[in-house]
């Protein structure tokens, strides 16, 4: 496996356990739907939140949460429509970005951006 795939890997991992420490109930891990994948669909209470994990291990090129960009949300929000169709979901829901930073021999740092976007006002 490449090295940016293992990070991203750890980074999802660390992101899952950092939601199911706040009380979250995971739903569903690199949820695929054509081209698009959601990497965490979870329950945060009564609400469906749909979460992009961003990983990286230096910040030279750009914070991880910089690297979401218009044609992923796009992506995020065609997969979310297909999902809550699937499932029959007609309440509320949430897009949200889970930041990871893993630089080497230093303290990860994981920051979590609620309500980061909503694809209607791309």
């Amino acid at each position: 496996m490449a090295q940016h795939n293992e990070i991203g890997k750890i980074g999802e991992e660390l992101a899952v356990a950092h939601l199911c420490q706040q009380g979250w109930k995971i739903l569903a891990t690199n949820w695929r739907f054509k081209r698009a994948e959601i990497d965490i669909i979870a329950m945060d209470g009564n609400t469906l939140v749909f979460v992009e994990v961003k990983t990286r291990s230096t910040i030279y090129f750009g914070t991880p949460e910089q690297f979401v960009n218009a044609k992923k949300k796009l992506f995020l929000a065609k997969a979310a429509s297909a999902y809550m169709e699937e499932i029959g979901h007609d309440w509320e829901i949430r897009f949200d970005i889970i930041s990871v930073l893993l630089p080497r021999g230093k303290e990860q740092e994981i920051k979590h951006f609620k309500d980061a976007f909503f694809p209607g006002l791309l």
